[in-house]
């Protein structure tokens, strides 16, 4: 005889498919690895790009790899729909980050976390920006310890999370 399912996981599972399923605008949280290859950022910058033209709301970091490749789709669709939150002030950002970053209409800034160590504040940011967002996207490798304890938590908040691997 099966288990009798939980009112709480019908719930959830109904609360995911809702939204896999809503055709309008979702705010969509895409964060990753720097560390990522060329083709693999042209990859993230093209599904952004979609995924702005679709409407919805982008939301990432300012590190380089995964997230600058995310930015550089969503300006070129509507920069309009991109909000970018940063774990540090944006002088704390790598030169090829700021660059990007200095036309970035909806732009977070957190010096107060500036004394923080980089893994610290990127983790705070992480939890900002799953808090703001419906679904989660990442890029990973199975030793990003940051970024998988990010899905976990967002998935904890009951968020839809789609983890890709690069390893």
């Amino acid at each position: 005889m099966s288990q009798p399912i939980e009112v709480q996981e019908i719930d959830t599972l109904a609360q995911e498919l809702a939204t896999i399923q809503q055709t309008s605008s979702k705010r969509i949280a895409l964060l990753g690895s720097r560390h990522v290859p060329i083709t693999h950022q042209n990859l993230i910058e093209v599904m952004s790009y979609a995924l702005v033209l679709g409407g919805n709301r982008l939301m990432t970091s300012g590190a380089t790899g995964t997230n600058l490749a995310a930015i550089r789709g969503a300006m070129r669709a509507d920069p309009n729909l991109l909000t970018v939150i940063l774990p540090q002030s944006l002088s704390r950002q790598p030169r090829e980050s700021r660059d990007a970053l200095e036309s970035v209409v909806h732009l977070v800034e957190h010096s107060d976390n500036d004394q923080l160590s980089l893994a610290e504040a990127s983790s705070l940011c992480n939890r900002e920006i799953i808090s703001r967002c419906q679904q989660l996207i990442c890029f990973a490798f199975h030793d990003s310890h940051t970024l998988l304890q990010t899905c976990t938590e967002a998935e904890e908040q009951r968020k839809v999370v789609t983890l890709f691997y690069f390893d």
